[in-house]
């Protein structure tokens, strides 16, 4: 007993000393097994694709196709009293081809053009023009000569580059010289009057808009202008016109665009001991808002300009509202601008004209409202109203201050005029095979502060043509030029009313080969006798024929 008690105390002593030596021993977890949660599969639900039923209906399919109108712009050309009207027919597209011909009065007239090039990047065309006239009355003669050169290249780079140079000769002769006695003591050199012109412009524009919506197209044109007048010191002058224009487009509808035109003419005219230089220079900004919808085009700017030393605001707004089949187009405008007045246009607005001492711009405001449109699929028409105010307008008046014959005319500028202008176009179409067109423009010229009235300046012209392949290779055409009486200044100081003109031409043009055209081309068939510029009667009858050699094989 005694020993089993000792071995009790001695075990108990040392579960409590193994104990206190670790107090703070964590209990353990014997994991016999795991278990891992599994989600019972879904039922899926099966789509099964149905077969369509057999439609066995006719679709009906409409199609919104617009009338395929060819539009062609009436632009009224003027009638130049003694240069000969040529080949006003709608002509073949020839590369490379030779014109000749001869009549009763142009003997004789050569045309020509040859294109070079590769047709994609490069394009190089020479061209060539030279005719004589002569009339039945006394000096009734004059004659051109022109040459030039124009090229194109397009680059990789989204840029095309044009260059044109040039050269004209023009002779005319002073026969409207009064009265018809002194024919007995003139020669030609007495009466004839020249203009050369050396012109050359170079340019180049963005083919397709930039990244940043940009499209520019600058330009300068530069031309060397000057005469050959009996008993005349020589005038020469030189234009320059520098354009700079840019546009920025956003998106589809909107287009802001910028720019500015630098006009130089340089004008010298008398003798060495007394030469005379006159500078004329115009300079233009422009700025303009435009939006272009499927029914509304808007374009509203200003356009400051210098004259010189004068500075003028004038008015840059436009306003066209179609409706959605194009037919109908309401059009208003409240625009202004600026028409040069240097030598070289005046002489080709009036050939007869003696060398100018004073060279003026003539300032121009418009205020129009028109409408245009279509009829049907083939008729087309155009008509416009306006208010137009001009500020140095120049008038051309025969010269009896210093010329007792009256056969040259000096330029009265008109310091402030108004016109109400109406203007009427109607067309007929059919493809390229048939084409009519006529126009009508009336002017009353009223309020002129300082000359009777607008001398010179045409107040009714009426203009119609028709173009007409009557078969495959056998073109036709008429034209109709016809205007009433413009006003003259007499010697007396007196204001008359000029002739009446109504003067019709024809035409046919006949392919007889592959290389080989024959052309036939009737003047004034009524035989008229009218005077565009007083003294200065036209030629009457005339005809011309020929034949065109194109260097095509096709």
């Amino acid at each position: 007993m005694n020993k089993q008690f000792i071995a009790i105390v001695f075990l108990t002593g040392t579960l409590t000393t193994a104990k206190a030596q670790e107090p703070n021993k964590g209990k353990t977890i014997d994991v016999t097994s795991q278990f891992k949660p599994v989600l019972r599969e879904a039922s899926k639900i099966n789509f099964n694709a149905t077969e369509p039923a057999v439609d066995t209906t006719k679709p009906r399919l409409i199609y919104n196709i617009p009338s395929q109108n060819l539009f062609f712009s009436y632009q009224p050309a003027g009638v130049n009293p003694v240069a000969l009207k040529v080949d006003s027919i709608n002509s073949w597209q020839y590369s490379n081809y030779i014109k000749a011909g001869i009549g009763n009065i142009h003997q004789p007239y050569i045309k020509a053009g040859f294109s070079f090039g590769d047709g994609k990047q490069t394009f190089f065309n020479l061209f060539a023009n030279h005719y004589t006239s002569k009339g039945d009355l006394p000096f009734q003669k004059n004659s051109q000569t022109s040459v030039g050169a124009a090229a194109t290249y397009k680059t990789n780079k989204n840029l095309e580059w044009n260059g044109r140079l040039g050269f004209r000769s023009d002779d005319y002769y002073l026969y409207g010289f009064q009265p018809d006695s002194l024919k007995s003591i003139y020669t030609k050199d007495d009466l004839r009057q020249r203009f050369q012109t050396i012109e050359g412009k170079i340019d180049f524009r963005n083919i397709a808009p930039t990244e940043y919506g940009l499209n520019y197209h600058p330009s300068i044109k530069v031309s060397g202008f000057s005469d050959n007048i009996s008993n005349t010191p020589k005038g020469s002058e030189t234009n320059t016109v520098v354009n700079l224009p840019l546009e920025k487009t956003f998106g589809e509808k909107f287009a802001f665009g910028l720019g500015a035109t630098a006009d130089l003419t340089n004008y010298k005219f008398g003798d060495k001991s007394n030469k005379t230089t006159i500078q004329n220079n115009l300079y233009q900004l422009a700025a303009a808002l435009s939006l272009k919808t499927d029914n509304v085009f808007l374009h509203a700017g200003i356009l400051p300009i210098w004259d010189n030393k004068d500075f003028h605001m004038l008015p840059d707004i436009m306003a066209d509202i179609t409706t959605d089949d194009k037919k109908f187009t309401l059009q208003l405008g409240w625009v202004g601008g600026y028409q040069k007045g240097s030598y070289q246009r005046l002489a080709s607005i009036n050939p007869f004209l003696a060398q100018p001492d004073t060279l003026m711009n003539t300032r121009t405001i418009e205020m129009y409202g028109g409408i245009k449109g279509s009829l049907g699929d083939h008729f087309s028409y155009s008509t416009k109203i306006g208010v137009i105010t001009y500020h140095n307008m120049p008038l051309f008046v025969n010269n009896f201050v210093t010329d007792s014959t009256g056969k040259n005319f000096l330029i009265r500028y008109e310091p402030k005029m108004n016109n109400l202008q109406i203007h009427g176009e109607l067309g007929y179409t059919i493809g390229e095979e048939f084409s009519a067109t006529a126009g009508l423009t009336w002017n009353s010229y009223y309020n002129l502060k300082q000359e009777k009235d607008a001398y010179g300046l045409i107040p009714v012209e009426f203009n119609a043509a028709v173009h007409w392949q009557m078969v495959k290779d056998l073109f036709f055409y008429t034209e109709l030029w016809a205007w009433n009486k413009p006003r003259y200044l007499g010697k007396n100081g007196d204001s008359f009313k000029g002739d009446k003109a109504f003067d019709l031409n024809a035409g046919v043009e006949y392919k007889i080969t592959k290389n080989f055209n024959l052309w036939v081309q009737l003047n004034n068939l009524l035989n008229q006798d009218y005077q565009r510029w007083n003294q200065y009667h036209v030629f009457g009858f005339s005809f011309m024929g020929g034949l065109t050699y194109s260097f095509n094989t096709k």
